[in-house]
């Protein structure tokens, strides 16, 4: 949703209601419920986005734990138990931090599932092998004693708000495609 003054003052009106994302949301909700499980959101780049979709569903409590943004370096290992050691050498954007980001938010949380994002949204902040656009997604799934941590990374198009709005959709998505 985004928002802005329609009356020139300083307060805030919607500008557009996102029905897809609501839509997802809701089915994640549903998803959830059947399962008898809760998720913890792990947002980097989506900065909350992935949370504020999912809380705009009413009862959204029923399944939906806690959301933790963890946008620096710092606020991923303190909060999430990411290793400095993995960050300095594969680097925020990558693989082996979404994974210890999804880990270490199902661990703080205590709940069943988690879903973590962390990427490039732009418009700065690209480099060698991490273009903007470049989003690393990672879930993790409790089951009994054990950890269940998968992750996959996309390429997303277009400007920062695109990128952002791409990677909740596909998180949304990959939820849903979860074996619970």
């Amino acid at each position: 949703m985004f928002y802005g003054s329609d009356t020139g003052r300083n307060s805030l009106t919607p500008m557009s209601l996102d029905t897809h994302l609501l839509a997802l949301a809701s089915q994640v909700g549903q998803f959830l419920l059947r399962s008898e499980r809760r998720l913890v959101s792990a947002e980097s780049c989506t900065g909350g986005f992935i949370a504020k979709a999912l809380t705009d569903i009413p009862g959204s409590s029923q399944w939906f734990e806690c959301g933790y943004v963890t946008y620096s370096n710092a606020a991923k290992a303190r909060d999430l138990g990411v290793l400095q050691r993995t960050l300095l050498e594969h680097g925020a954007v990558s693989e082996a931090v979404v994974r210890e980001m999804a880990t270490g938010a199902l661990r703080v949380a205590g709940v069943d599932v988690a879903i973590a994002v962390t990427g490039i949204a732009g418009p700065d902040g690209a480099s060698a092998g991490k273009p903007i656009g470049a989003v690393w997604f990672g879930t993790g799934v409790r089951r009994a004693a054990q950890i269940e941590v998968a992750a996959h990374r996309e390429q997303f198009a277009g400007d920062r708000h695109a990128v952002r709005r791409g990677s909740v959709e596909y998180a949304l998505k990959l939820i849903l495609n979860l074996k619970l």
